[in-house]
């Protein structure tokens, strides 16, 4: 617990740094930029097939009866442009995961690895290619498991707490693997993952509440479907600072995990084990 707290610590000060702070200006205009284009070529037909879908199905009857039941009827008329925009909220989380990573996350590990740990040898136990299908699989999972979650957006209690689980593995799953990618060779990485897998679940998790901060803004009803544009910009460049913190916090924490390790390996190179946590 105190590897823990001293890595969070050590991650919301390097975060203040204004390094880190200009570190999310690239990913965030990428993404804007992107999504710029995307909203206006696919928004209004992605609404139009979920009205035409709502009207040949019967489904608004079915769903003002169950909004009304929790005694949010009022979000009848504008829950077909707040559906497509929930739709559309993993792809934003995977367009800043992704800026994150090929632009901040390789920067964040020189800082931390220069200034704290230039001592610790670099294995080489990763790369982009792993990086990469570890990142799609995951998200894989991620999207299906969001969509047939999709409706407890609608109940704020519920949301709350299964988005920020959702948030917590895809974050350490992602996370743990380029933060280790280029100091830890594979066993290594194996063995700090493994020994170490509930305090990164828990960092993950934190992370994941903290993600869950910009789902906040879809929950303002017709001003946000009004005010898309901006609260998706808005909500993008808060991503983008999540995940600059996480990459942050799981670099001091699994840096110093993998030296503790090696302080103690045994003199023929085989990986022991200790818990850090």
């Amino acid at each position: 617990m105190q590897m823990l707290l001293a890595s969070f610590g050590r991650a919301l000060l390097s975060q203040l740094h204004i390094r880190m702070l200009l570190l999310t200006i690239l990913p965030f205009v990428a993404s804007v930029a992107l999504w710029a284009v995307g909203l206006w070529l696919c928004l209004q037909p992605m609404i139009d097939f979920l009205q035409d879908y709502f009207v040949s199905h019967g489904t608004f009857g079915t769903v003002g009866s169950l909004l009304a039941w929790f005694g949010l009827g009022a979000l009848k008329t504008v829950i077909v442009p707040m559906l497509a925009m929930w739709a559309l909220l993993p792809l934003m989380i995977l367009t800043a995961l992704v800026f994150v990573g090929l632009f901040t996350i390789p920067a964040v590990a020189r800082h931390v690895g220069q200034r704290h740990y230039p001592r610790l040898e670099m294995r080489h136990g990763g790369n982009w290619r792993g990086s990469l299908w570890t990142s799609l699989w995951c998200f894989g999972v991620f999207i299906v498991l969001w969509l047939a979650t999709l409706p407890l957006a609608l109940i704020p209690p519920l949301s709350f707490i299964v988005h920020p689980l959702l948030w917590g593995w895809l974050t350490y799953r992602v996370m743990a693997y380029d933060t280790l990618a280029d100091h830890a060779s594979v066993d290594e990485r194996h063995a700090v993952l493994r020994q170490h897998r509930w305090p990164l679940l828990l960092i993950g998790t934190v992370a994941g509440a903290l993600g869950a901060a910009p789902t906040l803004l879809w929950l303002g009803g017709a001003l946000s479907v009004i005010f898309f544009p901006l609260l998706a910009a808005g909500a993008i460049w808060l991503y983008v600072l999540v995940f600059v913190f996480t990459g942050l916090w799981f670099q001091y924490y699994c840096l110093e995990a993998l030296q503790r390790q090696r302080d103690v390996q045994p003199a023929d190179g085989g990986v022991a084990v200790v818990n850090g946590a």
